[in-house]
């Protein structure tokens, strides 16, 4: 099984370019986006030949990026239904989608995989990247796997576990004052002058590619596609490529035309994507004075807002904003129904359901994944905030 990669593409003015080189935005500043020959992809990945493939994202190789995989044994998580929260949240089949066991603990494991592993293969030498957190950790990672240097720069208050990570897996880490988007800028005017390759979110193709496995994943697992899907959106990648996931199954034969609604989850004190859908806006206004314990939804403004925007609106789907009082209460929630020690972020999902369900938005017999997109044992400071409030 082969890569069936065939150009890049941008996601805003549709201009082609060569996968065989290391490269950012379109020269329009768009995203990039892999396109595949889905029709010889379709030839070898039947869901017969996948199901005797190894239980890694690599089982889908023909719509990953090619070189020599680097490695963790990232992807295949797992789906676990969730009878007793769903009980309590009146939902009959919810399913929550555990990406907290994943190697570095987070979702962030599959995109820094795709796009360690194209990097390398393309000659790269140092990779850099600003982060709220687990991105960095995984970049360390699969850094390190690969016989890269690494470069990260997070926020100075992000939380301690996320940094000690990043230094114990040889990257060198820069405490930046303010949020990721500074840590951003930073990373910009560093990355010209010392050679670093970035691998910020959305600025180069793949770490989407790796997300997009998420998608694939659901339906392999349930065998159909879900009727909702709810996901926290920081940058939203990982939202962004399960839709692109669904259209590249179609083509391949693996489903129909129909799709999950699509949620994006963020935090009440910093939502641009939710603005923004509530205004009928096809771009996100930068959140000033961002502000929540989810410390991955805490991005201002996100390269992919028009992506995101596009995906819930076709999808019929929504986006919703939660406190931090509902996502410490949710994650406690979660934590004593279902045994699942959640990321605050993947907390977040949960609280927006309850929200939805209230509202009539989801129906009592809905299929209802939730992602938790990160492991609970990074975030010892909202857990201790958690588990200090009031209530069971």
């Amino acid at each position: 099984m082969e890569s069936a990669l065939d150009h890049l593409e941008c996601s805003r003015c549709g201009t082609r370019r060569s996968h065989d080189e290391l490269v950012n935005l379109c020269s329009c500043g768009g995203p990039l986006l892999a396109r595949y020959d889905l029709s010889r992809a379709a030839r070898t990945m039947t869901r017969a030949a996948v199901g005797e493939r190894p239980p890694t994202m690599w089982r889908y190789r023909e719509i990953l990026p090619p070189g020599e995989p680097v490695t963790l044994g990232e992807g295949m998580t797992p789906l676990v239904p969730a009878k007793r929260l769903g009980a309590l949240l009146g939902l009959a089949d919810l399913w929550v989608k555990d990406e907290g066991i994943q190697p570095t603990g987070s979702f962030k494991a599959r995109g820094q995989a795709a796009a360690v592993t194209r990097a390398r293969a393309l000659g790269a030498k140092t990779l850099a990247i600003p982060t709220a957190g687990n991105a960095g950790g995984a970049l360390a990672a699969y850094a390190a796997r690969a016989g890269l240097a690494c470069v990260v720069a997070m926020p100075a208050d992000t939380p301690a576990a996320n940094v000690l990570e990043c230094r114990a897996l040889g990257a060198r880490v820069e405490l930046v004052d303010g949020v990721i988007t500074d840590c951003g800028a930073y990373i910009a005017r560093k990355a010209q002058d010392h050679g670093w390759f970035e691998v910020s979110t959305l600025k180069e193709p793949y770490r989407i590619e790796g997300k997009k496995t998420m998608g694939i994943e659901l339906v392999e697992q349930l065998g159909a596609l879900p009727d909702v899907v709810v996901y926290p959106a920081g940058g939203g990648v990982g939202l962004i490529g399960m839709w692109k996931a669904f259209d590249e199954l179609e083509k391949m034969g693996w489903i129909g035309r129909q799709r999950p609604r699509m949620v994006a989850v963020q935090a009440a004190g910093c939502a641009p994507i939710v603005r923004a859908f509530e205004r009928g806006a096809e771009e996100a206004e930068p959140w000033e004075r961002p502000e929540t314990i989810a410390t991955g939804l805490r991005v201002p403004r996100a390269l992919g807002d028009r992506l995101m925007l596009e995906a819930l609106r076709e999808s019929g789907g929504t986006a919703v904003a939660v406190s931090d009082e509902e996502i410490l209460a949710a994650a406690r929630e979660l934590g004593r129904t279902e045994g699942i020690y959640a990321a605050p972020e993947g907390a977040a999902t949960v609280a927006a359901v309850r929200r939805l369900r209230e509202a009539g938005w989801l129906e009592e017999d809905a299929r209802v994944v939730v992602f938790n997109t990160g492991s609970g044992m990074k975030y010892a400071e909202a857990w201790r905030r958690a588990c200090s409030a009031t209530g069971p």
